[in-house]
């Protein structure tokens, strides 16, 4: 997949799989990369930059695999922020998808 398709889309991906359950950094790149093949070194400077933005909030949970692991948690401006990209992915893609159709079609 084309590397800035990812760019623009792994901000709301990150936050959507954050909505739904807090995770630490690399059950995030894994749940991830189910859908979307990322680099994991990319997620990380993102997660930083949602934290510093307020968008996440970060705590340090005990693991029995090993030492405790960073758990990222939206925040209520986190989850604003998310429903305002989640709009304006419908809208773009929805957009896309539209002139995709109609050029296809004249084709």
């Amino acid at each position: 997949m084309n590397i800035q398709f990812k760019k623009g889309v792994l901000e709301l991906c990150v936050l959507v799989l954050i909505d739904e359950k807090d995770q630490y950094g690399y059950e995030l790149a894994q749940n991830i990369s189910k859908y979307v093949e990322i680099a994991e070194g990319s997620l990380y400077p993102l997660l930083r930059r949602l934290q510093k933005e307020e968008y996440l909030l970060t705590y340090l949970k005990e693991s029995s695999e090993g030492p405790p692991r960073k758990y990222y948690q939206i925040t209520s401006l986190g989850k604003k922020y998310m429903m305002e990209l989640v709009l304006e992915w419908n809208k773009f893609s929805q957009g896309v998808n539209q002139l995709i159709r109609e050029v296809k079609i004249s084709e």
